[in-house]
């Protein structure tokens, strides 16, 4: 039977290819063709929020660049000249948004980042793709400073990219515990800062209730510090995308996060935008 996509559900085995699999996105606002780079479900991260099975801490394996450039190819020759979109997606989502690098851990832990890059990007060019719609990394920014993550920067910024950089809290003590990592958020400030630099980028923030109690006044504070100190500095972020909890964690700590409720949602939504960030909220 052939299973519609919602955005409620994430499946990398949705079509039962390695690298390649497509999602309805609310961020996005379409049908998202991604690019899974850790199907080994490895991570340097821990979200309490993930919705990775079987998540483990490490990095990306070996790519087989034949593998994802014949995977990429058939995904978008279905869903431009095939039924894909009739048959699999709802009609109101009938729109090819983005090519976003993401998947079941962080993508630019693969040492090879450069090379899919431009794996992609040719993929792109062959169905005339390029500069029509983004290509999109959704990343930690943990490997910033790795030379092949800057040339595969470099390569997306030519080609429409953008990057979409994680910072869901702006204190020490919640990033390890929402994230599951220890670092600092002057260390975070400076990732956003290299990324932003490099490539077009927007902060992505998952705001969620810890054991049914919304985030503190400290620590909202720190978060709406840290947009505040980005503005000061002229760190050419674009705006915010500020999402809560729409699926189940498949973490051990999925038992002390739930959802906000919208007007608190809402509320923040103003507060981000009272800075000077143009931002998108998704419940």
């Amino acid at each position: 039977m052939t299973r519609i996509l919602n955005s409620q559900n994430h499946d990398r085995d949705a079509v039962g290819m390695t690298y390649v699999y497509p999602v309805i996105s609310r961020r996005a606002g379409g049908v998202s063709v991604g690019i899974n780079l850790n199907p080994n479900n490895a991570c340097n991260w821990h979200c309490a929020y993930c919705q990775v099975p079987n998540l483990t801490r490490g990095v990306a394996p070996a790519i087989d660049f034949t593998v994802l450039q014949a995977e990429l190819t058939t995904m978008l020759n279905d869903v431009i000249h095939g039924d894909f979109m009739q048959q699999r997606v709802p009609e109101d989502c009938q729109k090819l948004c983005d090519i976003a690098i993401s998947g079941n851990g962080e993508p630019t832990s693969c040492r090879d980042f450069d090379k899919v890059v431009g794996v992609i990007l040719q993929v792109m060019g062959s169905f005339l793709l390029l500069g029509a719609i983004p290509i999109r990394l959704i990343s930690n920014g943990s490997y910033i400073h790795k030379d092949h993550v800057q040339r595969g920067l470099h390569l997306m910024a030519e080609n429409k990219g953008e990057v979409w950089i994680k910072v869901d809290a702006g204190t020490d003590e919640a990033i390890a515990r929402i994230n599951g990592i220890h670092t600092s958020a002057e260390l975070l400030f400076r990732q956003v800062k290299s990324v932003a630099a490099v490539c077009p980028s927007w902060i992505q923030t998952c705001m969620l209730a810890w054991q049914g109690e919304k985030p503190s006044d400290d620590e909202v504070s720190a978060y709406l510090t840290f947009l505040r100190r980005l503005k000061e500095e002229e760190v050419p972020v674009r705006g915010v995308l500020l999402y809560g909890l729409a699926r189940p964690s498949l973490q051990p700590e999925a038992k002390h996060v739930s959802a906000l409720s919208a007007a608190w949602m809402e509320a923040m939504r103003d507060e981000i935008e009272s800075i000077g960030f143009s931002t998108q909220l998704s419940l």
